[in-house]
């Protein structure tokens, strides 16, 4: 905790130097709570046996300000339910983001605790991050925040290129080695609502890990449908464990408090020294995901669906979970 005021502190002496170079006498600086909470009730059936649990699965507590114009900070602490609700609780808490924003005509530049830009775009579009998280993250082939350096540039109104240095090893675990990750993005916008991403990044350690990432998107007030393939070699810097997968997800609002929603993962690992099945097995295989979201109030979302799990290992039985997942947030 000591530490996480000690940089919310240093983001804030930082901000209060290029503010006092910055004038613009119609600029109030302001800021706001960050106040993010995901449960959710859980029926999980395999081969017969079931379980159910009451969760509180995440929290984000943080808050944001805008010194001035170009520059804002933002710090947020995430605190996080390792037993997913089965056993007795064992919250942890990390620093998700402490960071410093600059940004001015069409360059953005964050240091500090980011978000990464493995797959924040994927999950922007998806949307529903309180009751599934988005392809790449769910299947651990990055985090979504890590230490170090962004820069995003708009090259034109409909494409932009965006690159990270980062510490490589994701904000619950920010060991301080040689390694680091260099990545780099592509989004281009040929039509207003219409998105196509490339992505690549590489890191080294022992033995080197690249993923490549390729997405293509639709999304307007009613209608969202999206597709992206993921391919990962040397898994966590483990040589031939290598990673690939496609998710399509879709959903449709027929007006601003109800949403219907469906996803599709397939996973896949590559078979090492002639296994019968992938290294990866045990998580390898298709994902199903469906369900209903309810949008009563502002900042509130409710959504009862169904998860089917359907791994590849052999033997391996389905898992269904019956949810009905909330969000509440500021």
């Amino acid at each position: 905790m000591k530490r996480f005021f000690i940089s919310v502190m240093s983001i804030m002496l930082a901000a209060t130097g290029i503010m006092a170079q910055e004038t613009n006498t119609g600029f109030k600086p302001s800021g706001k709570p960050v106040v993010t909470v995901f449960t959710d009730f859980r029926v999980q059936s395999t081969d017969g046996k079931t379980s159910t649990a009451f969760e509180i699965s995440r929290a984000y507590l943080g808050y944001a300000y805008n010194f001035s114009p170009y520059f804002s900070a933002k710090a947020v602490m995430d605190v996080t339910d390792k037993n997913n609700g089965y056993q007795s609780s064992a919250y942890t808490a990390y620093i998700k983001n402490a960071y410093g924003e600059y940004s001015r005509n069409g360059l953005t530049v964050d240091f500090g605790l980011i978000g990464t830009n493995t797959f924040s775009l994927q999950e922007s579009l998806w949307g529903k991050r309180y009751l599934l998280k988005s392809f790449q993250d769910l299947n651990g082939y990055a985090s979504s925040a890590d230490l170090g350096l962004g820069v995003k540039y708009q090259i034109a109104p409909e494409l932009s290129l965006d690159a990270q240095v980062v510490n490589g090893e994701g904000y619950k675990s920010l060991q301080s080695d040689s390694a680091v990750k260099i990545s780099a993005g592509l989004t281009y916008q040929p039509i207003k609502k219409l998105f196509v991403r490339v992505y690549g990044d590489y890191q080294k350690k022992h033995e080197a890990q690249t993923t490549v990432n390729a997405m293509i998107a639709y999304k307007d007030d009613k209608f969202t449908v999206a597709g992206e393939y993921n391919l990962q070699t040397g898994h966590n810097k483990v040589k031939d464990h290598n990673l690939s997968g496609v998710s399509f997800w879709g959903s449709y609002s027929p007006n601003k408090t109800l949403a219907i929603f469906a996803r599709y993962d397939n996973m896949s690992s590559k078979k090492v020294n002639g296994a019968s099945d992938g290294w990866n097995a045990a998580k390898d295989g298709n994902f199903y995901a469906a369900g209903l979201e309810f949008f009563p109030v502002k900042g509130v979302a409710i959504a009862p669906n169904v998860q089917i799990s359907d791994p590849a290992l052999s033997g391996a039985k389905a898992t269904t979970s019956y949810l009905v997942s909330f969000k509440y947030s500021l």
